[in-house]
């Protein structure tokens, strides 16, 4: 293993053009942690919003940015069992994504589901890890329920659209903002699919027919809020995994109080290794055989090189991705798949 690396780190905050590409160390190898040599690196949102200088990476996290990765592990901790050195992975990780090699919780390590390739693989752990996390966990999907998800092409609403119908025989609405996305909605399971501009809360109300939504997944917050909860149905949950449209919002808390609503935030990222760990556990159980069989599916907008890293992040600054953003660290096997 080499001693130094190739990363993307920000030179300020801004637009695209304050990445940057330098040399860095190696990380280290904690006694709980693997070091991957990075193969691919999925562009996700919050990598947006820190380069921004909106979303700081919590205490002894990485600066780089990358959420999840694919690769090979080439060291393990003194107290890791698995994975082992030579596995194919792809991992969530806290930071550092944007690099050649990443150090990662063991715990927050999957193996690459059959037949994926390192692109797809890396496309995987953040929108499955966000997705579990605030629909089956914060949100307490039931089976039967109405689940509405809020921007239903991204990679974290495909993912909830998908699990919700597979795992829970849930009744799905989603929103979107072009009728090519609204299609892609239909298309992976949605009853229907709104244009989040227009009337979107009137048109769901008159497909429920006076009966409310069980669970919101949410990114846009402020004037959105009060909308969703006078959507939801008596004990309905709104989950937020971010506040695009304002951070602030006027709701009325008698309803909340009177209809038995919940309105909680949600961060992953800050989360112990050992929290990610039982939801890593909970996706290769229940989640991966599903992958693996074609009944849930992944979809990738485009893989772009790692020296086009700017290239990528304007593809989610305009909002035209659909799917997932990928760079190629290694283009060499980016699109292969670990031999079994």
């Amino acid at each position: 293993m080499a001693n130094a690396m190739t990363v993307v780190e920000f030179e300020g905050t801004g637009g695209p053009e304050v990445l940057r590409h330098a040399t860095r160390p190696v990380p280290e190898c904690g006694a709980h942690d693997v070091v991957i040599e990075v193969i691919a690196a999925a562009v996700n949102r919050p990598d947006i919003q820190q380069r921004r200088g909106l979303y700081p990476p919590p205490a002894g996290a990485s600066d780089l940015p990358g959420l999840d990765v694919a690769g090979i592990v080439v060291q393990a901790g003194q107290d890791v069992d698995t994975p082992k050195v030579g596995d194919a992975v792809c991992a969530l990780a806290n930071g550092g994504g944007y690099a050649e090699y990443c150090a990662v919780p063991a715990q927050q390590c999957m193996p690459i589901p059959q037949g994926f390739t390192y692109a797809q693989a890396a496309s995987l752990p953040e929108v499955f890890f966000t997705a579990w996390n605030n629909v089956m966990l914060l949100g307490r999907l039931a089976p039967g329920e109405t689940l509405l998800v809020q921007g239903g092409t991204s990679g974290v609403g495909m993912a909830a659209i998908q699990m919700a119908i597979a795992l829970r025989q849930a009744r799905v609405f989603a929103t979107a903002g072009t009728e090519e996305k609204r299609q892609i909605c239909r298309d992976f399971g949605a009853i229907e699919a709104f244009d989040y501009r227009a009337d979107w809360d009137a048109q769901l109300r008159a497909q429920l027919g006076g009966q409310g939504v069980d669970v919101v997944l949410d990114g846009q917050a402020g004037p959105y809020t009060q909308k969703q909860l006078d959507l939801l149905a008596y004990d309905g949950r709104v989950v937020l995994i971010a506040s695009h449209l304002g951070a602030e919002a006027n709701i009325n808390l008698r309803q909340l109080v009177r209809r038995r609503q919940t309105l909680c935030g949600s961060t992953l990222r800050p989360r112990s290794a050992d929290y990610k760990g039982a939801i890593a556990t909970a996706l290769v159980r229940d989640i991966w055989p599903l992958l693996e069989a074609g009944k849930i599916k992944t979809r990738l907008h485009e893989t772009v090189a790692f020296d086009d890293v700017q290239y990528a992040h304007r593809i989610l600054d305009e909002n035209l991705q659909i799917g997932k953003v990928v760079l190629a660290v290694d283009s060499a096997r980016v699109e292969t798949a670990p031999r079994p």
